[in-house]
């Protein structure tokens, strides 16, 4: 009972952790001057990143057998799973709920909801955001796929190809820091005050740093520690260890990143949240695989490839509906059906 009462209360911290984590986020980008997608794509992306990548350098650099590093390889494998099913499902539940308190609801690019919307909701993106989004989304496949395909094959050098991998990151970061190659981007909504000045105009950039560095702390032990309680909540159900590390796992550590976009939509920032879980997805892409290359055998199992594959079928959802000017809520909620094929797909990979 102690271990669900547990749950709940790092849950509850996580989520409130990550209210202060992107107030001050939001501050910190005006700080350093860079525009407000890269607030979402690097800085805010790479905070909630940064605990669950230091895992997977633990794991595959200190484990001292194969199924302890493999723990990392799991995480590399997991995470993007979880944020292009789970993450953008809840941001489209969250888009759903607050259409049902307020409409209309404020939309990427100013699209008109009476003349924009389809049958599933009005539609999310405007031409030249749904081009950005599509374009991050087709960074991260084709990382991705090549990611999937070195862990089908073995030979000498592919250990040094995960220099390859934080090199890319290294493009992509310099890309979006300099605000991409779409032009000047408009600013989504009023910044709020720093909730450690909360009557300060313009809060001090100690201030800032501090609180920014303080909800960071925040999330990584409570996110530990919820990731713990999972692991010993799924044996009492009687879940295979199996099912723990590549179903709950997962979401479990991607949950920052959730919180996040769902705090960013019900503050009508919309752009924000998706553009937290596509650079949330690079990092995941990249950095962890690369740790797991260079410290790994990088070989996969039938689960991992599995996993690979949903992931592949789910960006490729993505990728569909933003061509067809379609992305709605309701059709972001139904990616979350997704993770349940991949649940459903295990059963027969792990029995």
């Amino acid at each position: 009972m102690w271990h669900f009462v547990l749950l709940i209360v790092c849950a509850g911290a996580i989520y409130l952790s990550c209210e202060w984590f992107v107030n001050a986020v939001e501050w910190l980008g005006r700080r350093l001057n860079v525009g407000q997608m890269a607030v979402g794509t690097i800085l805010a992306a790479f905070g909630t990143a940064l605990p669950e990548s230091v895992v997977t350098l633990v794991a595959v650099t200190t484990g001292v057998t194969p199924e302890a590093k493999n723990i990392g390889v799991g995480a590399a494998m997991g995470g993007p799973l979880a944020l292009a099913t789970v993450a953008y499902a809840a941001t489209g539940l969250a888009l759903l709920a607050k259409r049902r308190q307020q409409r209309p609801v404020p939309v990427l690019a100013g699209v008109d909801v009476e003349t924009g919307g389809t049958a599933g909701g009005e539609v999310l993106a405007g031409p030249a955001d749904a081009a950005r989004l599509a374009k991050d989304q087709r960074w991260f496949l084709a990382v991705f796929a090549v990611k999937v395909a070195l862990g089908l094959v073995a030979f000498a050098f592919k250990p040094w190809l995960g220099l390859l991998f934080f090199a890319t990151y290294a493009v992509y970061f310099w890309r979006e820091m300099r605000g991409g190659d779409d032009g000047p981007q408009e600013e989504e909504g009023e910044l709020e005050p720093l909730k450690l000045q909360p009557r300060a105009a313009t809060p001090a950039t100690w201030a800032v740093v501090a609180q920014t560095l303080a909800a960071l702390g925040v999330i990584f032990f409570a996110s530990r520690l919820f990731v713990q309680q999972l692991d010993v909540i799924g044996p009492m159900l009687g879940l295979p260890a199996a099912v723990t590390a590549l179903l709950l796992s997962p979401i479990a550590t991607e949950l920052p990143e959730t919180m996040n976009a769902i705090i960013w939509v019900r503050q009508g920032k919309t752009k924000l949240a998706l553009a937290n879980i596509s650079g949330a997805m690079m990092i995941q892409a990249t950095v962890p695989s690369g740790l797991g290359l260079l410290f790994t055998p990088w070989k996969f199992d039938a689960a991992l490839i599995w996993a690979g594959a949903m992931t592949v079928v789910a960006i490729v959802y993505l990728l569909a509906t933003i061509r067809a000017d379609k992305l709605t809520p309701a059709r972001l909620a139904w990616s979350g059906a997704l993770y349940v094929v991949f649940a459903i797909g295990l059963i027969p990979i792990l029995t």
